[in-house]
This record gives C-alpha cells, structure tokens and sequence, in this order.
C-alpha cells in the first residue's frame, strides 16, 4: 500500500508539473498586450489600444506605420494561420505537419504559386511593394517579440520561419484556392463526364438551372429546359446492375456530402430606404475554425492624399495582408461575394505524335515546360513532382477521352493579384469605388458598395476578367486554332455594374446576377440556384424603412422557403403509406415549424427526404459516368433540382430507374431510407433534431492531435446551430458566416459585426472566444470596439 500511495502521489506531482509548464508555455506566446516597445522600422510611435474582446485600435502617423504595427499584431496573434495559408497555397504543408498533408500539397504545388509570387511582387508599384515591406517587417517584429514562440510549433516541435514578401502574395493565391473550387475545376470535368454518357437533351435537362429560383439583378429567370422524349433515352431499355446503380448513388452523395454549402450574402438599401446614409450588409460564408479567418481592427491615420484628413478605419482584415478587407471608412462601406463567375477552363493539349514532349498551340508547336518540384515531408523522404507546363496552364488532368488538358485559371496571371485594395481605404463614393473594382487584384467578387450621401452599387472586382472567343467554356476545348480561346482581358469599361437601382436595392448570393453580354463575360462557374437570393431579394420587398437590426435579421433569416414544397410532398407520401415506420414521422414532418430550427425534428426529415429523392433519381443517370471515372461526383448538389422536381411532378415512366414499379414507389421507398437513417441512430425519434445534427465543430485545425479532454480548451464549444442552404443563414458545423456586418458609412456607432471564435488562438489569451456566443445567437454586437482595456505603444528604436 505504501508503494502504491508513493508511486500515486508521484503520477499527480508528474500532472501537475506538466500542467504548470505547460500553461507557462502557452501564457508565454500570448501577445503583449500592454506597455511600450522600442522597435526598429517605425518613423514615428503608434499605439495600439485594445477593447476586452482583444480587438485593437491601432492609431499612427502614416500608412507605412499602420501596415507596419498591422503586421506586428497579426504576427503576434495569428502567425500559425498565416504560415498554414503561404504553406496551403504553395504546397507546403506537409514539410510542417507530415505525409497527412501531401496530397493537397501534390494537389497545390500543380500551380508553382511560389514561383508565381516572385512575378508578382516585380510588378507591384513602388508605394505597394513600401507598404508590404512595412507589413513583413511588423509580423517577423511582433513574432521575436513574443517570450515563447506559438504554441503549435511547440506541439508540431518545430521553429516557424520568418514571412516574406511573398508571403503575401500566397495568402491572396489561398483566398483563389478557397473561392475557386481548390483550383480544380472539378465541376466543370464531371460535367463533361456527363456530356460524354448520356444523349445531349438528357444532358441539358440534367444540368438545367431552375427557372423557379432564380434571382437575377438584370434580366429574367432562363426558359425551362424541356425534358427529354422517350425516343431520347428510355431507362426501361439500358439495364444497369445493382453494384452500377450503387456507384451512382455514391457519386450524388459524395458531392452533396462533400458540400458545406455556398452562402456569402450581399446586400445594400440606398438612402431613400435610411432617410441617411445607404445601409451595406455583408456576411461571407466560409469554413470556420479557431481563430477565425478574419482578424478585426480599426486603423487611424492621416489620408496619404489629403495628410488634414484622418481617415478612421473599421472592420476585417485579412492575417497575412496589410489591408482592411471588409469595412467603412466613414464615406464608404464595402464587403463582398463569391461572384460564381467561371474563372477556369479546360484546354485540350493536342500532343504531337512523333514527339509527345510536343503540343499543337496557334504558332505551331510548342515544346512542354518540365519542372521538377521537391515537395519536403515532415518525417518522410521527400516527394519529386514533375510539373508539365503549357502556354495555358499546368496539365494535371484527362479529357473524357483520354486527351490530356491543361487547366487555364485567371490566378496563374501575374496581374490577378496586386494590392490595389488598399485604394478602397480613401474612396468617398460609391461611383470611387466602383471605378476601382476592375484593378483589384484578388479573387473575381462581387463587390457591393453604400456610402454616405445613400448611394449603392455593385460590381465585379477582380483584376482579370478574360475574353473568350470561338469555343464552348462549359466543356474542354481546343485552343489551338488562332483566335480561340482567352484572347485577352476586359477593358475597366466592360466590367458590368449596377449603380442606384430605381428600387433602391441590390442583392448578391451567389446567384446569377446579369444577363446577356455581362454574363456571356462574367460566365457560369457554379451558380447558386437562387433560392437564398430570392428570400433576400423578397426580405428586402417587405421593407420600405431599414436600419442595421433590420439587415442583420435577414441575414438570421432560416425559413425554409426552399424546402416547402419537398414538405408537402412527403406528406402525401405519408398519408398513403401504411407503414409504421412512416407513420410515426407524420407528426414531426407536420409540425416541421418550416425553418431550420434547432429543436426542429420535422425540419430534419424533409431535408432527409429532399436528399435521398435526389440521389435515387439521379443515380441511373449518374451510374454511367460512375462506371467509366471511379473519381466522378456528380457536379455540385445545386446542378439537377429542376431536374428531379420536374421528374417527380410529371413522372415519365421513361426516366424512372426501374428497379420501381412506379414514381410513388421512388418516393415511399426514399421515405423509408429515412426512416431507417434516424432509426439506425441512438435515441428515440422526438430527440433527432436539426440541431443534434447540425452542431458547431469549429476547431483549432491542431486540435485533433490533443487528447478529447484537452481539445475543448482549444477549440468552440459545440452549438447547436440554426440555419441551412438555400437560406440566408447558411450554417453547417464548419461552414457558415465568417462575420456579419450591417453598418451605415458616417454612422458606425450604430453599425453591427458578429465574428465568431474570437480574435486569439490562445487559451489563455483573455478574449479567447469572445464575441462567439453573439455570433451563435444572432445577438447584435457593436462594429466599434468598445472601451480601452489595454495598451501598447510601438516607438521607433532609438
């Protein structure tokens, strides 16, 4: 017993020895939040005032000094974010965290974004380039700053590397990554995957948008697609085996398992709306994790071009760039949307063939450019890569024929990425504003503006919009014929734009926006299917009077106006079944509350049924690709709608997989799927919400090497969340609103911005996860920081 009593009592002292080094070593990488530091690179001092929820007033007599003290607190507070995302764009990863991580970097290094960067950075002009070696020399200044080095190196046992100039550079290349479908153009592959089995009317009618939902600012909704006749295709005359109909079945699901869903919201209501100033609300949706994409900040200083004028600056940035990404500087407020523009296409390398190291191009032929990348492994020996290069892009895939294609991607241009935004920060008008749109050197977004005298407009912002002449961008195509393919880049004058409409309102999520000539240039990389848009579109209707409570409701708006119709069909399924297992769904499928609601069981249900009608109507036709491409999914969950309401409206018999008698047979046996999908889970039925489902997992991402108890310190709780697609809160465990802002230019005070997982990935950090719990309730949270907490002062070094 004695023994056993010492060897006891030696465990906790172990524990507790731990614990105390290993608090003193995560308290020893928070940043410095209060004092003074004499630091060279600084021409005069700042200061940087924080409220209690961490979030800085950074106060400086120059630009150069606010980019520099930017960087200082970025470097200080985010610098793990910020290398994961040069890491991520370049391809790098895994010489940090181990051979986990190289297949994205195999993936990512396809593009030799680093290399890119170095263009780049050649080509900026001398006032952007100043700047960004301010904002370099702030972030390696605020990281030897810290006592201990961050905690993740710590964790992953290795040092972090200084950041660069071109570090920067590759945070935007992460930002293209992110919004343009990993830099893949999966969506438009698998399409041509489908063109390539299936007749081209079944085809059309498949991938169809649906005129239903569409919510367009300029033009109408697009003509219904007819659907095919039986002389067309026949599914009772092309018999598929069980093992191929179950292919195609995955093939749906794991598109729409894989989708988080897109759900960037935009809006604007001008001052005939406000009685004031216009009235801008912004919440891009993106994954969520520990800490959150978006660093807030206020950043005062005098106007470059007007040194009488102190410019007052409030919103997000961006850890990793020097500028204020979404915000208002007091005349002007901006944010943006993912434009869904189609920014990639495929291009078929005609291979000569007495010399494959050849490829046919207008010229003639050309010679492969070959480079041999070296990706380093953490632990592993490191990985060669050969990188084959064309006059378009990399080749890194195959056409449904076997032809190789290179992937052509308005981010391998060097002019894609510039730090023009920063022109947004002394812009006075919304016309200011919009004229800068076409230089800005990031992602193709949708831009919306406000400003103070109640002007709104909107626009595409993106440096490279490409001209495309003599082939059909929904499918890969030969560019090797003069004059076809990207000819060249849109002159400012064509960038399409909406400036006070008569109704004084602008709506963007996702959706198509414009019509003829503008979208024959803006193109279709993937449109929401409207829905969100619509409800938004029509929240705004029922208003003639708005302040920022006003916006942020409708962006907290989960009606499931979508989803209304797949209610009422399911329950006439349910009120002809005569199965206990559906009849003990009725109930819940009645009294659905039709919105996504947390303690909703009926909502989940018809969401359920929705999906799995979806998968058992299109898995024959999806079966055929299936069979030919192990990788195919089916292209995204919003390509088919129209197609499956349409079939389960009028139900040919002609497109029913025939393993049914009958389309009431498809519905009842989907019915049923669901039934046996929740039976199978534990608990009874009443309990099987929306939110048991729906639940928050936004999580540092190096949490999951840290024991289930220790974890939670690190990362959110988990939340039941309200909110789905084809709604304007779009919220899935990891994917939702990034931030939420409402705010009128001139009248911050009043104006709104929710961000969840706080401003610090430190535990210990005194506003770890604060302003999460507003975020997850919806409860407005002021767009000013609040009162000074703590302060810091940067003077020059003597």
């Amino acid at each position: 017993m004695r023994w056993i009593r010492r060897t006891a009592f030696a465990l906790i002292v172990i524990v507790v020895v731990a614990l105390a080094i290993g608090w003193r070593l995560l308290a020893g990488s928070r940043p410095q939040a209060n004092g003074s530091v004499r630091i060279a690179g600084l021409s005069a001092p700042v200061t940087i005032v924080r409220d209690a929820g961490g979030v800085p007033t950074i106060t400086a007599r120059s630009r150069h000094d606010i980019a520099f003290a930017l960087g200082y607190v970025h470097g200080q507070e985010r610098f793990f974010q910020m290398d994961l995302q040069r890491r991520s764009a370049a391809g790098e990863l895994a010489a940090l965290v181990g051979p986990k991580a190289l297949a994205v970097d195999e993936d990512h290094r396809m593009h030799r974004f680093r290399a890119l960067a170095i263009r780049v950075l050649a080509a900026l002009p001398p006032r952007q380039r100043a700047l960004l070696d301010a904002y370099t020399a702030g972030v390696n200044a605020g990281l030897a700053h810290l006592a201990v080095r961050p905690w993740e190196y710590l964790l992953l046992g290795v040092k972090p590397k200084p950041w660069t100039d071109a570090d920067t550079i590759l945070t935007i290349d992460a930002m293209f990554l992110d919004l343009n479908e990993d830099g893949t153009d999966a969506r438009e592959l698998n399409i041509a995957r489908l063109r390539a089995v299936l007749p081209g009317p079944l085809a059309d009618f498949l991938l169809a948008p649906s005129p239903r939902w569409q919510a367009p600012m300029q033009g109408g909704a697009t003509a219904p697609a007819p659907m095919p006749a039986a002389s067309t295709f026949d599914l009772r005359a092309t018999g598929l085996s069980n093992v191929a109909l179950a292919s195609g079945l995955r093939a749906v699901a794991r598109s729409d398992n894989a989708n988080t869903g897109i759900g960037s919201n935009g809006f604007a209501v001008g001052g005939a709306l406000t009685g004031g100033a216009a009235l801008l609300s912004n919440d891009p949706h993106l994954h969520l994790r520990v800490p959150n994409i978006w660093y807030r900040a206020r950043l005062r200083f005098p106007d470059p071009s007007n040194p009488g004028r102190l410019l007052d600056l409030n919103g997000v940035t961006l850890p990793g760039a020097p500028a204020l990404v979404i915000g208002s500087n007091g005349h002007i407020a901006w944010g943006f949307t993912n434009s869904t523009g189609d920014w990639m296409d495929w291009v078929r390398v005609i291979r000569n063939p007495k010399d494959p190291s050849q490829y046919k191009t207008p010229r003639g032929w050309a010679t492969i450019t070959r480079h041999d990348e070296t990706i380093h492994v953490k632990g592993a020996p490191d990985k060669h890569l050969v990188v084959e290069d064309t006059i378009w892009g990399p080749i890194v895939a195959k056409a449904p024929d076997g032809t190789s294609l290179a992937l052509a991607w308005t981010a391998q241009d060097p002019r894609a990425v510039n730090l023009n935004l920063l022109k947004l920060e002394t812009a006075t008008s919304v016309d200011q504003a919009l004229a800068i749109a076409p230089g800005l050197g990031i992602p193709p977004q949708n831009l919306v503006v406000a400003d103070a005298h109640g002007n709104i407009g909107w626009s595409i912002a993106g440096s490279v919009l490409p001209i495309r002449v003599g082939f059909d961008p929904s499918v890969p195509a030969d560019w090797s014929q003069p004059g076809t393919g990207w000819i060249g880049n849109a002159a400012p004058a064509q960038d399409p734009r909406i400036e006070d409409p008569a109704n004084s309102r602008i709506w963007t999520a996702n959706q198509r926006i414009v019509s003829g000539n503008a979208l024959a240039l803006i193109g279709d990389g993937g449109y929401d299917q409207g829905a969100r848009a619509q409800q938004i579109r029509d929240d705004l209707d029922a208003r003639n009077h708005f302040v920022p409570q006003d916006t942020l409701a409708i962006q907290l708006d989960d009606r499931a106006l979508f989803l209304a119709r797949w209610q009422i069909l399911l329950m006439s399924v349910l009120d002809a079944a005569h199965d206990p297992k559906l009849a003990a769904l009725k109930p819940l499928v009645q009294d659905w509350q039709a919105r996504a609601a947390v303690d909703s069981v009926g909502y989940r249900i018809v969401r359920m049924f929705h999906d799995k009608v979806r998968e058992n109507v299109l898995a024959p036709f999806s079966a055929r690709a299936a069979a030919k491409w192990k990788d195919f999914r089916w292209p995204t969950p919003e390509v088919g709608e129209y197609a499956v309401w349409t079939l389960v409206t009028h139900r040919p018999a002609w497109l029913l997989d025939p393993k049914y008698k009958n389309w009431n047979a498809l519905l009842t046996d989907s019915a049923r799927q669901v039934a046996d999908a929740l039976a199978a889970g534990p608990g009874p039925l009443r309990v099987k919400t929306w939110g048991r489902y729906n639940t928050a997992k936004i999580d540092n991402p190096l949490s999951v090497a840290l024991p289930a108890w220790l974890a939670r310190f690190f990362d959110m709780p988990n939340d039941e969340l309200a909110g789905d697609n084809d709604m304007p809160r779009v919220l899935h465990p990891a994917f939702g609103a990034s931030m939420r802002m409402d705010v009128q230019p001139g009248d911050e005070a009043h104006g709104i911005l929710e961000m969840p997982a706080g401003q610090s990935d430190n535990p210990l950090s005194p506003w770890f996860g604060k302003g999460d719990r507003s975020w997850v309730r919806g409860q407005p949270s002021p767009l000013l920081p609040g009162p000074a907490m703590y302060h810091l002062t940067l003077k020059p070094a003597r």
